[in-house]
C-alpha cells in the first residue's frame, strides 16, 4: 500500500444519471442548510441553481476515494483541498 495521499476525483455531471445527479444535488442542499437571505427558494429553484452552477463550471462534483463519498464544491475551493481541476 502506498503512503501517498489519495487525491479526490472530479466527476463530470454528465457521468451521472439524471436521477443520481438530482439525488446528489438534493442531498447537498439538505446538508448545507444554506440561508439564501431574504428570499425563500423552493427545493426545485435551489436544485436549478446548483445545476446551473455545475453546468457553468462554477461548482464541481468531487468524489473522495478514501471515504467513498461525493459532494459539490465551488471550483475556487479545490486548490485548498489539493485537487487539480
Amino acid at each position: 500500500m502506498s503512503d501517498l495521499p489519495i487525491e479526490p476525483v472530479i466527476v463530470p455531471p454528465t457521468a451521472l444519471s439524471a436521477e443520481a445527479l438530482q439525488g446528489l444535488i438534493e442531498a447537498f442542499i439538505a446538508r448545507e442548510g444554506t440561508d439564501y437571505g431574504e428570499v425563500e427558494w423552493s427545493l426545485a429553484e435551489k436544485v436549478a441553481q446548483v445545476q446551473s452552477q455545475l453546468q457553468r463550471g462554477e461548482a464541481v462534483i468531487v468524489f473522495d476515494l478514501v471515504s467513498e463519498s461525493c459532494t459539490i464544491l465551488p471550483r475556487r475551493e479545490l486548490a485548498a483541498l489539493g485537487v487539480r481541476a
